[in-house]
């Protein structure tokens, strides 16, 4: 697979039977549930194979000079972008990272459990433990950074000297692997537009620009003076199903319990509530909660436009 558009159109089955072929040297896997490929430079890149559209790929469209790509069926570039990009980093690493891609992300990130249980049973190399850094590319827009529940200021302060903001997500892979592995984990963008929906576009030149700077990232950590950054539990508590949503302590108690365990406020009406557990998929669950105390369902129906370009 040379192109971006050969990672597009493969099922997550018919994908993970390539990248299988294409590291069958020396890679390590459970069918069905993640691939992992063994490297020399302490950090690990992570990607999902699967995307949330039910039809495969057939049709993918193009803008002038071939920037932009959409496709009817869904362009799935969450995540087949990240896919593609940890393949084309570990390509142009001279010192390779490793790489794992899961399966099933989007309905539970049952992939990154079956590795994490793999883990705790000895299965896989033991220099999983001299890594030094998490690295996933699975978020949306240009140069974002998103950490979950690892709160180590010392990785942010690196992450964001590669010139990435910091913000806010609700769930990924790292938010299993980062506390498992004990390893700080970061989640950055890589130019897909629009996630789960039809309207999803991919920007090739930030995909690529992405690529370039964690490139840079490997090259850093395979130096013998570069720091281990290890997982640092964030301050807020964790619960609900599948991740992570936390509650500041300085968030008003009141506030708290207007959260349920499907971290949808109970003021929120029963005719919006499918709207905003869409957010939910991109926005921090506390964020968002703060969001709807200000600006109400006018606010959550324009921004729900604004990222699924309906509503």
């Amino acid at each position: 697979m040379k192109t971006l558009e050969d990672y597009l159109r493969p099922t997550q089955e018919g994908l993970f039977k390539r990248l299988q072929k294409m590291f069958a040297e020396n890679a390590i896997w459970k069918p069905g549930c993640f691939l992992l490929v063994p490297g020399e430079s302490p950090a690990l890149l992570i990607a999902h194979l699967d995307t949330v559209h039910q039809e495969q790929v057939k049709a993918i469209c193009a803008s002038e000079g071939g920037n932009i790509l959409m496709s009817p069926q869904g362009i799935g570039g969450d995540d087949r972008c990240g896919v593609y990009g940890i393949v084309k980093v570990h390509e142009a690493s001279e010192i390779k990272p490793w790489l794992l891609f899961t399966c099933d992300e989007e309905i539970g990130a049952r992939g990154a459990r079956a590795f994490c249980e793999s883990f705790r049973a000895g299965l896989l190399p033991k220099e999983l433990d001299d890594l030094k850094m998490l690295i996933e590319l699975d978020r949306k827009g240009k140069n974002y950074a998103v950490y979950y529940g690892c709160d180590n200021p010392e990785f942010e302060a690196y992450i964001t000297e590669k010139g990435f903001q910091t913000q806010y997500g609700s769930f990924s892979d790292i938010s299993i692997l980062a506390p498992e592995l004990e390893v700080a984990a970061v989640n950055l963008s890589c130019g897909y537009y629009h996630p789960h929906t039809t309207c999803e576009y991919i920007n090739r030149r930030q995909l690529k620009a992405v690529v370039k700077k964690v490139v840079g990232m490997v090259s850093d950590a395979a130096k013998p003076d570069f720091p281990k950054y290890e997982y640092m539990e964030a301050y807020w508590r964790f619960g609900g199903y599948g991740g992570y949503y936390g509650f500041p302590y300085d968030y008003s108690e009141e506030y708290k319990k207007g959260l349920t365990g499907a971290e949808i406020p109970k003021d929120v009406p029963g005719e919006e509530q499918e709207v905003y557990e869409e957010l939910l998929d991109l926005y921090d669950p506390v964020e968002l909660g703060d969001y709807w105390k200000k600006y109400g369902i006018k606010g959550i129906r324009n921004l729900y436009r604004y990222e699924y370009g309906a509503g």
